[in-house]
């Protein structure tokens, strides 16, 4: 379903065994989207990697904007991995195996529309803090308020 979806929106699109990538260009940046099946456990996991990779130097002070991110969201959330610093959001989607182990439309594009829009709704927190000097929660305010100000 998912591979659907991307080709639909003209979407660069891979799979690998159980794993899809695409590629998004987005406002603020180009998305690497992921989804990986993980069947004994009828779980997709989705993940959306908006291109920051964190130096040594803001790993303390990105790890504070991403719990105040998360604190923000109802689905989801992002992290950072230790091993590379690379930012990222995940999702996952328990699948019922009963019913065939398939993934509708609706709960694809909700799966992949909701990272994209969380990547792009606090993008520019993160882009703040990594180059902007702001703080976490300045940046945090003032990403919410241009985005409420938008028309």
């Amino acid at each position: 379903m998912l591979e659907s979806y991307f080709a639909a929106h003209g979407w660069t699109h891979e799979r690998q065994d159980d794993e899809v990538v695409a590629q998004v260009k987005g406002s603020w940046t180009e998305y690497e989207l992921r989804a990986l099946w993980r069947e004994e456990d009828s779980v997709l996991q989705f993940l959306a990697f908006p291109d920051i990779r964190v130096t040594d130097e803001r790993r303390v002070a990105i790890y504070e904007a991403i719990g105040l991110v998360n604190e923000q969201l109802w689905v989801g959330h992002f992290e950072l991995w230790s091993s590379s610093g690379i930012l990222l959001y995940r999702h996952a989607a328990m699948v019922d195996s009963t019913d065939g182990g398939t993934l509708s439309l609706a709960a694809a594009e909700l799966l992949i529309e909701s990272a994209i829009d969380e990547c792009e709704r606090f993008y520019p927190v993160f882009q703040f803090v990594m180059w902007g000097g702001k703080s976490p929660k300045d940046a945090l305010a003032a990403a919410l308020t241009e985005t409420q100000g938008e028309a």
